[in-house]
């Protein structure tokens, strides 16, 4: 199993790291614009092998594609992060020129490989993909609904003071501070739905956190986070690589799907070894429906700056 990981910043150095950790891959990929980024990453990481008890190799490459050749898997993390004040949408102009480049190269070197986009506004970013490459629409996933479930267990959890393992919830729609969907009324604490333990106004509190997710952290990091993107990242990627058929909200291609068609926006897929295996369909009810027509709204804006 070989991963490339393009982007050796913040994000893509803790998804190469978390991989490795979890010792499914033969080996991982770093690859970055800057001369001798990558390189070290790699490096540096793959010093932490004796001590963290793993034996995927990571190597860097200085945008020599020539090293990804026959990826099963690859990430596309590379571009622009958000400083404090910016949305995902103003991101388009450059990182749209970045990701169009990078899956290209990407694919001429693994055409049979799986693409895991990251890069923001990432909804439409994985729609560029479809839009510019050959690949089927399966092998071509955009990350955020899996990051924005995470933060959305995370709020759920301290709501509760729970412990998270005993929580689970979902969020789909657009990978925005506008555009997300949790849904709180599927939510559950060990199988009981969370509205037996917490009162509707402290639940619209954690919807309203989980929304402003990315933000908040921004506004304190004085840039995008990384920890949780990288971990939802290497989540998604043993789900594919050890063919977990594991249920996770992705960005993907629907035609038809939720009633809309020619868009890529968050529902829960099941992921294996093929990619994307199933969209699976959630009944929603009046509410979520609603909420989920703005949402694609919000992306179907978005699209519109691209130029295809």
């Amino acid at each position: 199993m070989k991963v490339t990981v393009v982007g050796a910043g913040a994000v893509g150095a803790s998804c190469a790291e978390y991989i490795a950790i979890k010792n499914f891959a033969s080996e991982v990929v770093l690859l970055d614009i800057k001369e001798g980024f990558a390189e070290g990453k790699a490096m540096d990481l793959m010093q932490t092998a004796s001590l963290n008890g793993f034996d995927t190799r990571i190597v860097g490459t200085t945008n020599d594609y020539s090293k990804t050749a026959d990826s099963d898997i690859c990430v596309i993390t590379s571009g622009i992060p958000r400083k404090p004040g910016m949305t995902r949408e103003e991101l388009i102009g450059i990182n749209a020129g970045i990701v169009k480049d990078v899956s290209s190269n990407l694919v001429k070197h693994s055409p049979n490989t799986i693409l895991i986009v990251v890069s923001n506004p990432m909804d439409t970013m994985t729609y560029l993909v479809h839009k510019t490459t050959d690949l089927p629409k399966n092998r071509i996933i955009g990350m955020g609904g899996a990051l924005d479930s995470a933060r959305f267990k995370y709020r759920l959890a301290e709501a509760l003071g729970a412990a998270i393992s005993d929580v689970d919830g979902m969020v789909i729609g657009g990978h925005s501070d506008t555009g997300m969907v949790p849904l709180t009324r599927l939510a559950t604490r060990n199988s009981v739905p969370i509205t037996e333990f917490i009162s509707e106004d402290r639940l619209e509190q954690v919807k309203e956190d989980t929304k402003v997710g990315g933000a908040t952290l921004t506004k304190l990091l004085g840039t995008s986070a990384w920890y949780a993107p990288g971990a939802a990242v290497s989540g998604l990627v043993q789900a594919i690589a050890c063919d977990q058929k594991k249920i996770f909200p992705c960005s993907t291609l629907l035609e038809g799907e939720y009633g809309m068609d020619d868009l890529c926006i968050g529902v829960p897929v099941v992921l294996g070894r093929e990619g994307i295996e199933e969209i699976v369909t959630i009944d929603l009810n009046d509410d979520e429906k609603s909420h989920m027509e703005e949402s694609a709204d919000g992306v179907r804006k978005t699209n519109s700056l691209l130029e295809l």
